[in-house]
């Protein structure tokens, strides 16, 4: 599993891909990335502290991710990130939560010294599909509402039984009101779900120009941060 790596075109940032505790909502349809987790802490910790000491702050930005949400880390590997935050001069971080951590956010910023984007992975505004579907455990009223804690999200696409009028109007609100955006697209794995081709073609053809936007990123794969995979432990 590779667990640094560093995003030299758009964004320019460290990344690293941690381990936590099980993810608090865990029932997402489409995901089987939670086998990262680990109930054993100290090795949660001990694992962290190794991917944490490659961090050289070459950008100055440094994104961390892991199998939940940022608050399931342990609370010593938090306390590294500070120290190496502080060691590298990294100006902004990048984190991840669940939808559910909403409220929380504004306290785990205390314990840093930088400025944080907190991004979450929405997948869709289609609420049917989000929570009958992908079992995201999401809502909320309007897109207003979620953009008033997180300025960066995630959507999901290219499953089957989602539609094209869901992904322009997906595409549109990201737009329209978030300052960052992750586009993922769905590839099969080991749930359920399924991928489906003809629609991801459909969005490479008709939304592939988003790549060119400097907010928005598009994983074709989703080991295009670098992060993740199948090879060797850290």
């Amino acid at each position: 599993m590779e667990r640094y790596s560093v995003i030299e075109m758009k964004n320019p940032r460290e990344m690293l891909l941690l381990k936590s505790r099980p993810c608090h909502w865990g029932l997402c349809s489409f995901c089987d990335y939670i086998s990262d987790n680990d109930v054993n802490v100290q090795e949660n910790i001990r694992m962290n502290k190794k991917v944490i000491k490659r961090v050289t702050g070459i950008h100055r930005q440094l994104e961390i991710i892991n199998s939940g949400s940022c608050m399931e880390l342990p609370n010593e590997t938090l306390s590294d990130i500070q120290a190496i935050v502080t060691e590298k001069a990294i100006e902004k971080l990048y984190f991840e939560a669940h939808y559910q951590y909403k409220h929380e956010l504004e306290a785990f910023r205390k314990r840093f010294t930088v400025p944080i984007v907190f991004k979450t992975g929405i997948e869709t505004f289609d609420d049917d599909f989000r929570n009958k579907v992908l079992k995201k455990g999401v809502y909320f009223n309007a897109p207003s509402e979620v953009a008033s804690h997180f300025e960066s999200i995630c959507l999901l696409v290219g499953i089957q039984g989602q539609t094209k009028a869901m992904i322009h109007r997906d595409i549109e609100i990201l737009l329209k009101n978030f300052k960052y955006g992750c586009i993922n697209i769905f590839q099969n794995n080991s749930t359920p779900i399924k991928a489906d081709k003809d629609l991801i073609e459909w969005f490479h053809n008709t939304y592939g120009a988003l790549e060119k936007l400097a907010n928005i990123e598009i994983l074709w794969h989703n080991t295009d941060f670098g992060v993740g995979g199948n090879s060797h432990e850290a």
